[in-house]
Parts: C-alpha cells; structure tokens; sequence
C-alpha cells in the first residue's frame, strides 16, 4: 500500500501544540481526491494544505477539512510554507500559490510567512446591543463602553466578519456565546463568524487580543485566525482607532482562553494587508492511503 509523508503543524506560534493546528501534505501529486479526503479525515485538522505542483505559480496548495474541499485557509498555508521553509525545500523570498480562490501572495522571511489579502471592505452595522451580547452571553455594557468610539462593523480582506469591541480583558474572557445565535446572525449578515477583541492585553508587545466564534461554519471558537486578524486591522484602519497613522504592525493574540495561545502580525497601513506568522510542527509521520475509490479507513 502507497504510503504519504503528513504533518500536523501549528501556525501563529513556536511553541508545538498550541496555535492553530493544520495539516500538512507535503508531496501530494498523483493522489486522486477521495484519497486527498480520506487523509484529511484522518489528520483532523479544521483543514489540511496538500502541495501540487502548479503549470502557473510556484506550486499549488489544496484544502480539505475532514469532510469536503475549500477554495482557501489562511492558517493552513502558513503551516504549509513555514514547514517547506524550514526544511529547506522554500528560500526566504516571493512565492506565487495556485489556489481554487485565485493566486495568493505570499513572502518567505526568516521563518515568518505573510500572506497578501485581498483589498479591505468595512462597513459600519446597525445592531441592537441587547441582542447582541444575549447571542455572545455578555454583559451589554462591555459592549456599549466602547460603542461610541469604536462602532459595530462588517469587515473583511476576503473572507468577512463582525467585528465587535469589548471594553476590557475580563468582558472579553466572560463571553459564552450561544452558538445558535451567534450562527443566525452571521447567517443574516452574511459574514463567517464574529470577531470580539479589546486593547487590553496579556503581552506588553501586543496591540489587541481577541476571540473568534464561528459555529455557522461548524467552530464555536477558533484558536487563532489570520482573515480575522487581517480584518480587524482594516477596520482600525478605517474608524481610526489610533491618534494618527496606524502603527506599521499591529499584534493580534489569540487562543488563551481555549489553551491554544498564538499571535498574528498584521500589516495594515494601506491594501493590501497582509498577515504574517509562524508555526511548530507537532507530528510528522507516514499515512497508509488506500487505492482510490477503496472505502477502507485510512491507517496511521
């Protein structure tokens, strides 16, 4: 039986078991794509980055969840990179990526691998607060303190969110959302899942620290997230959240309160923002995949 070299890599830290855990396939050409899913079933990542060779870019990355394809995941194809690079099999410098959502940006630096995102959409929301913080499980006046300040919002560099601002560390460590709520009204603004975050933060070098529920997409909350982190610096961008510029790099912290701490740097003076990280591998091995079309479970 035909064996794969897979790994379980965890992108926006260096510390293995923490961050936002993906997969990694780092020879993937030849395999078919029930063989592509039956691995990712196996692995158990929210995604796993398979690498191809590409007739139009550097190469080419693929993503599977543990039950169907998806054009793009941010976090994956930091692992994905952060692995080649340490490995030797990428240099420092500019990569183009063949992806199913278009070819993406990304740049190889001493270990960190940022990602281009597209151009930066925000909108402010009219939201009853009341509602809002019923569907988050939060007392409403750790939203309204801010809310004069710094408004509800939609904000997205391709993928979108709402974007809410919590007045301190406790309010945003106090959330316990319904996952039913929060799904509808996700739903209703057609975004992927809420963002909260505050300035108020456990690292002196870090700019917000933030939480991210998504249960419409099947993630009551996600460790750490890179088209999070790069919208909400559109969105500080855009209400003006500091006195004058935007500082050259904003840090997201992400993921204490789920034990899976990491950070996202974020540039996000002008478009297009781009999100940088990087990650430790935490498993690297070989998978037995089955002949394509074989209804066998995949063996470790």
């Amino acid at each position: 039986m035909e064996t794969r070299r897979a790994l379980l890599v965890d992108a926006f830290t260096t510390d293995p078991l923490a961050g936002n855990p993906a997969g990694v396939v780092p020879d993937a050409d030849g395999l078919a794509d029930d063989q592509l899913q039956a691995i990712a079933a196996e692995l158990g990542a929210s995604e796993t980055a398979f690498v191809l060779e590409s007739d139009d870019a550097d190469h080419r990355l693929r993503f599977f969840t543990p039950t169907t394809e998806v054009d793009l995941c941010g976090h994956a194809t930091v692992a994905a990179h952060a692995w080649l690079a340490e490995t030797g099999r990428l240099d420092d410098g500019s990569y183009t990526v063949e992806t199913d959502a278009g070819a993406v940006a990304v740049e190889i630096d001493s270990g960190t691998v940022w990602l281009s995102q597209r151009p930066a959409e925000v909108a402010a929301v009219e939201l009853d607060y009341e509602r809002l913080a019923t569907a988050l499980g939060a007392d409403p006046a750790t939203l309204t303190d801010v809310g004069a300040d710094m408004p509800l919002a939609t904000a997205s560099t391709g993928l979108p969110y709402l974007v809410v601002p919590v007045n301190f560390l406790e309010g945003l460590s106090a959330l316990d959302p319904n996952a039913d709520a929060v799904a509808s009204l996700s739903d209703e603004l057609d975004v992927a899942g809420v963002y909260a975050f505050t300035f108020d933060t456990l690292g002196a070098e870090t700019t917000l620290h933030a939480r991210m529920f998504a249960p419409a997409l099947g993630v009551d909350e996600d460790p750490v997230t890179g088209t999070a982190a790069a919208a909400v610096g559109a969105y500080l961008r855009a209400f003006e959240a500091f006195d004058g510029e935007l500082p050259a790099e904003v840090v997201v912290e992400q993921g204490h309160f789920i034990d899976r701490p990491g950070k996202v740097r974020v540039q996000a003076q002008a478009d297009p923002v781009t999100v940088g990280g990087e990650a430790a591998t935490a498993f690297d091995g070989e998978l037995s995949v089955p002949e394509p079309g074989d209804d066998d479970i995949i063996e470790a």
